[in-house]
């Protein structure tokens, strides 16, 4: 009777042990991967499904692409989470997308052999070990299951994504805006201006009084440095004609930038001496007519005459016609024969385009 009890006992451990084995076995490779390939389906935080699983005795490979670390470490965690996986041997490789695809097609499915690709070339080329290295520990998953992810880095850098620099962005159009013929400029001088030492195509140099405005813009400020020329100049001489000025704008600039002018003449015109010299010169010759006459009679009168000329002459000589006289500060008006176009401005910097003295 205890031998049939014993056998009975014998028995039943042994089946308890099949079982045992059987559901060990129940979770078999394929039902593996598929469970991990589901989990990874769902998970919001995985955007690329591009991904192949195989699973060999518990041990998991993930093949594929994904778009960051974070989708990478994402579906280990996922894969390791899986009942029966032992190991995770994470290949996944990070790329940035290069071709934009069309959104109303799903991506295709690696296949079979691509996705066992990875692995084949891990076990094709075995790790050499380095001197002083010491082994990294696998990462334990929720339910104490490996989670190895050195074989990651090594495709990373295997395969780098390509990225093509882009151009930079053109800089955008200067703006300009025209000041319309007609419009008055006021000038100051900085240059004074004499019709007796300055000569035809002498320069002058002179700054703006006055800010233009085209409508209710400000345009060109006060203070922008202007250049000009003398196109006449004329000094009063000593018997006869009178001084003259005529000036014309050439050249404005603002803020380092030159622009071409073209304006009106500014003229003026001294004063000549006219009937007043005339008279002074008549009326010496007759006052010396007369003396002469006094003197020595007809002869007298011949040499009077001629003496009281040359005396009249003379006084006359002596005092020139009006000479025009341009001080510094002097304010002039020009008015433009032709448009202008030009950067608007707030203000003037005349240290604008020159090159600093360190």
């Amino acid at each position: 009777m205890r031998a049939k009890s014993s056998l009975f006992v014998i028995s039943v451990t042994i089946l308890s042990i099949a079982l045992a084995a059987g559901c060990s076995r129940g979770a078999n490779d394929p039902q593996i991967s598929s469970e991990v390939q589901s989990k990874i389906a769902t998970d919001n935080n995985i955007q690329s499904k591009q991904i192949g699983v195989q699973s060999a005795n518990g041990v998991v490979t993930l093949s594929g692409y994904v778009s960051s670390d974070m989708e990478r470490s994402a579906a280990a965690n996922d894969a390791a989470q899986v009942a029966g996986v032992k190991t995770v041997v994470n290949n996944l490789q990070v790329s940035q997308p290069t071709v934009a695809q069309d959104t109303t097609q799903a991506p295709p499915q690696p296949t079979t052999e691509a996705a066992a690709k990875p692995e084949a070339t891990a076990e094709r080329r075995p790790a050499t070990p380095r001197k002083h290295a010491q082994p990294a520990a696998p990462q334990r998953g929720p339910r104490g299951s490996e989670v190895s992810s050195s074989a990651a880095p090594a495709a990373v850098a295997s395969a780098p994504a390509e990225t093509t620099p882009s151009a930079p962005p053109p800089p955008p159009p200067v703006r300009k805006v025209t000041v319309p013929e007609g419009t008055t400029l006021s000038v100051r001088l900085i240059d004074p201006i004499d019709s007796e030492r300055n000569h035809a195509g002498d320069t002058f140099r002179g700054t703006l009084s006055e800010p233009v405005y085209v409508g209710d813009e400000l345009v060109i400020p006060s203070q922008a440095d202007v250049e000009g020329q003398l196109v006449d100049a004329k000094s009063a001489g000593h018997f006869s004609g009178q001084s003259e000025l005529a000036l014309v704008l050439t050249r404005l600039t603002v803020n380092g930038k030159s622009y071409g002018l073209r304006t009106g003449q500014f003229t003026k015109t001294g004063t000549s001496r006219g009937k007043r010299s005339a008279a002074t010169i008549g009326g010496g010759a007759a006052l010396g007519a007369i003396i002469g006459g006094i003197a020595g009679g007809g002869k007298g009168a011949a040499i009077g005459t001629v003496a009281g000329a040359g005396a009249g002459t003379g006084v006359q000589a002596a005092t020139k016609g009006q000479q025009i006289k341009l001080p510094s500060e002097t304010v002039l008006t020009f008015r433009l024969e032709s448009p202008l176009s030009v950067v608007p401005a707030l203000t003037n910097d005349r240290n604008a385009g020159r090159n600093r003295v360190e």
